[in-house]
């Protein structure tokens, strides 16, 4: 969306396909899904064994009961995360529909390039905000 304030006139699902393919970013929310996986297959090993006797169940217990909090936390923060990028996304999209819309209609007006420079102090603010 930067491309855009930067003279780039091309589609900006164009330039975000770009970005994608020169600059990987790691996927942490892939990454937290596959720890909770594992988190819950460990989960259901450590019953199986307590079932099983290999493991004392006092100590089996307890040990699930503090994995089954890891894993607890483990949710809430990928939901966190996702709630938090979701919200950010959404605002943002907004944010950039709202200012092409007051350039469309104040296009050829005197007021175009103060509006145009208020806008980029806008998207650079609310892109710093967390």
């Amino acid at each position: 969306m930067y491309a855009r304030f930067l003279g780039y006139t091309g589609s900006i699902v164009a330039c975000d396909l770009w970005v994608n393919s020169k600059y990987k970013k790691p996927d942490h929310r892939k990454t937290l899904l596959f720890e909770i996986e594992e988190m819950q297959e460990d989960i259901r090993k450590l019953r199986e064994a307590v079932e099983m006797g290999v493991v004392k169940r006092d100590a089996g217990v307890a040990r699930i009961a503090s994995m089954q909090k890891e894993l607890r936390g483990a949710i809430a923060q990928i939901e966190q995360f996702t709630a938090t990028r979701d919200r950010k996304g959404l605002l943002m999209a907004g944010a950039d529909r709202a200012v092409r819309e007051l350039l469309f209609v104040f296009k050829d007006d005197p007021i175009e390039i103060p509006l145009n420079e208020a806008s980029m102090s806008v998207w650079a603010r609310m892109q710093l905000e967390e």
